[in-house]
């Protein structure tokens, strides 16, 4: 599995720090969705999906939380902690957030718009369509 850590151009000096997304050069698609997530709770998990076309980037802008990123075949999980890391949640990958620290602000740029059709919420599922793709 290619699972792509993104680094994000960090400027700053003393006044601060400034992270730019450039569509096509930071980000690889067009963005046509940003959400983020925020108040959530250690012990309860996120995800569980993967999307038949829709590409993410996931960048944790404070605190950190847990990936498990899976594509029919093999199984990792990646630590995000660091505003200028993003992590691509490219078509077809099966993803799951967990421990969220208290502070943890998951923010989620998307290449469309929201479109329920194009999730796929049961694994045995997704690993079907994965196996017949093979």
């Amino acid at each position: 599995m290619k699972i792509e850590l993104i680094q994000l151009k960090e400027l700053g000096d003393e006044r601060g720090f400034l992270v730019a997304l450039e569509v096509n050069k930071d980000i690889p698609f067009s963005i046509k969705r940003v959400y983020y997530m925020h108040g959530l709770s250690s012990v309860t998990p996120r995800g569980f999906h993967a999307h038949r076309d829709l590409r993410q980037v996931a960048i944790c802008i404070t605190g950190n939380c847990k990936f498990v990123m899976d594509d029919g075949i093999s199984r990792n999980e990646y630590t995000l902690s660091n505003s200028s890391t993003g992590i691509l949640i490219d078509k077809m990958i099966w993803h799951e957030m967990h421990d969220f620290s208290d502070d943890c602000v998951l923010m989620v740029v998307a290449s469309d718009v929201y479109d329920e059709s194009d999730y796929i919420r049961n694994y045995k599922q997704f690993a079907k369509m994965v196996s017949d793709d093979s």
